[in-house]
C-alpha cells in the first residue's frame, strides 16, 4: 500500500515540475540572448550550380532524362558525401 502511494505522490511530483518548466518557458519576455549571426550570401555573384539545381526542381519527373539534370545531381551527391565524410 506504501509503495503505491509513494508511486501517485512522485508521479503528481513530476507533472507539477512539468508544468512549472512549462509556465516558465512560455513566461519569458525576450530576455534571451540574441540569436547567432546569420550567414548572408553575396546576392551580386549568383552560383550558377545552385541556379541549375533550382531549374532541374522546377523541370519536375522530365528532369529524370535530361543529361544536364543528372550530371548536375551527380555532382550535387559528391559534394555533399564528401563534405559528410570530411567531418567523421
Amino acid at each position: 500500500m506504501a509503495c503505491k502511494w509513494f508511486a501517485r505522490t512522485a508521479a503528481a511530483g513530476l507533472v507539477a515540475v512539468a508544468i512549472t518548466a512549462t509556465a516558465m518557458t512560455l513566461g519569458r519576455n525576450g530576455d534571451e540572448a540574441e540569436p547567432a549571426a546569420r550567414v548572408v550570401r553575396d546576392s551580386a555573384a549568383p552560383d550558377p550550380f545552385r541556379a541549375e539545381l533550382k531549374r532541374c526542381l522546377g523541370l519536375g519527373a522530365a528532369a529524370t532524362g535530361d543529361p544536364a539534370c543528372l550530371k548536375t545531381w551527380a555532382e550535387n551527391r559528391k559534394r555533399f558525401l564528401s563534405s559528410a565524410s570530411e567531418a567523421r
